[in-house]
């Protein structure tokens, strides 16, 4: 209840040094020298913060206003368990390479062509082949028939 009553009087005070009145424009109203508002403002701001910190501390908890809490030292932990050394293991095994042996290789004959249709023949003239399909492509030509010649008068 003591807090609500601390900061409705805060509230209040603060209202009443926001408010602005002419004695703070210099006598000349709120127009001032310059058309503004003259230096009316800054009286509340000043009164206003002091109020404010005022009540925090007012209202602020016991403890927090306290000196900071001393820690103890740190508990001293058991050290870690050790660990029996890791066995060594033998290098790998190392393995010699057989002799080089330049001897050729044997020769071989080429493999024989596969036989293939080269030639497709029809009446009027025939397609032939060419190409091995390897080294150059198979290309089919139409080839026209020779026509017989012309009867003898």
């Amino acid at each position: 209840m003591k807090r609500v009553i601390v900061l409705l009087a805060v509230c209040l005070l603060l209202v009443g040094t926001m408010v602005p009145s002419p004695a703070w424009a210099g006598g000349r109203g709120y127009g001032g020298y310059y058309g503004g508002h003259g230096g009316w403002w800054w009286p509340g701001a000043v009164i206003g913060g002091l109020a404010l910190g005022a009540a925090a501390i007012v209202t602020a908890p016991f403890w927090a206003l306290s000196a900071p809490p001393v820690y103890a030292p740190p508990v001293a932990y058991a050290p870690p368990p050790t660990y029996a050394v890791p066995p060594m293991y033998a290098p790998p095994p190392t393995y010699a390479s057989p002799p080089p042996t330049y001897r050729p290789g044997p020769s071989y004959a080429p493999p024989p062509a596969a036989t293939v249709q080269r030639e497709v023949v029809y009446p009027n003239g025939r397609y032939l082949l060419y190409g091995d399909g390897v080294r150059q492509p198979w290309r089919w030509v139409w080839a026209p028939s020779v026509p017989p010649p012309p009867p003898h008068p």
